[in-house]
């Protein structure tokens, strides 16, 4: 019974043989490098925008602390996002 994944790689390579011959398997193996290339720098991509979001996220909250005259030294980005509701908060009322 085929079950693992090397079991599958098998059958494929000697499919890929039979029906379209040796002379076949480098374009193969190349385009599936390709694909597999093209794949990564897409994660890649999507992975760099999502930080690079974030960051700007970020960079705008201590940018608005320091505009507020909050103190920002050793405080996770949600102490410091309380702070700056606080703050408005007072000056609202």
């Amino acid at each position: 019974m085929i079950g693992s994944i090397d079991d599958w790689l098998i059958l494929i390579v000697v499919a890929v043989i039979i029906f379209g011959g040796t002379k076949k398997i480098p374009e193969l193996a190349r385009n599936l490098g390709r694909a597999t290339g093209e794949f990564k720098k897409g994660q890649m991509e999507i992975e760099n925008e999502i930080h690079s979001n974030t960051n700007k996220n970020q960079i705008d909250y201590m940018k608005i602390a320091q505009d507020l005259n909050i103190d920002i030294k050793n405080k996770t980005i949600d102490q410091i996002i309380g702070e700056i509701n606080e703050k408005l908060k007072v000056k609202e009322n």
